[in-house]
């Protein structure tokens, strides 16, 4: 019965599919609508500039031989179903989890899609200030920024929720 009860935290899964959807739509109107590093201004800091990334994040190991290819691509999906996992461990009341979870999932499968299928990930994101320019990235990428960020919280939460309750041990 704890199975099935775990089980239903999947329905996290609708978020997931949201990212994944949202960023190969987004990918897909940028690939043919944008020309290749030609930069669309957008706003005083920001453009539209289509990119493709062979590597990993801030575009990581983009000129090696190829193999980061399948690398990345095996990392994505050992990821994913570790995040598959953990997500059908938790209580239905751990909410912020499940929801920055499903964040990183989605994330993982948008990217992990692009690098299968095209042998690169599409970036077109791309935020500057005067002379500094963030690197290239998309909706996939913002979404495994976020749901980590998310992660991050929720231990810092924990580690403080665990010492309060320590220091009420002590003065017990």
């Amino acid at each position: 019965m704890a199975a099935v009860k775990n089980l239903k935290m999947l329905h996290w899964l609708w978020l997931s599919g949201l990212v994944i959807g949202l960023d190969l739509f987004s990918k897909y109107l940028a690939s043919t609508n944008l020309d290749y590093a030609v930069s669309v201004p957008v706003l005083p800091f920001f453009n539209l500039t289509l990119l493709h990334n062979t590597g990993a994040a801030f575009s990581f190991l983009a000129d090696a031989s190829g193999w980061q290819r399948w690398f990345f691509a095996l990392l994505a999906v050992a990821v994913s179903a570790m995040l598959i996992i953990w997500l059908t461990r938790l209580k239905p009341e751990e909410k912020w989890i499940a929801c920055a979870l499903s964040l990183v999932l989605g994330g993982a499968l948008g990217n992990l899609y692009d690098r299968i299928t095209l042998g690169y990930v599409v970036d077109f994101l791309h935020f500057f200030y005067g002379e500094y320019h963030f690197p290239a990235f998309n909706i996939a990428d913002s979404a495994i920024t976020v749901g980590a960020f998310m992660i991050a919280i929720d231990l810092f939460r924990q580690h403080k929720h665990s010492e309060s309750n320590q220091e009420r041990e002590k003065t017990s």
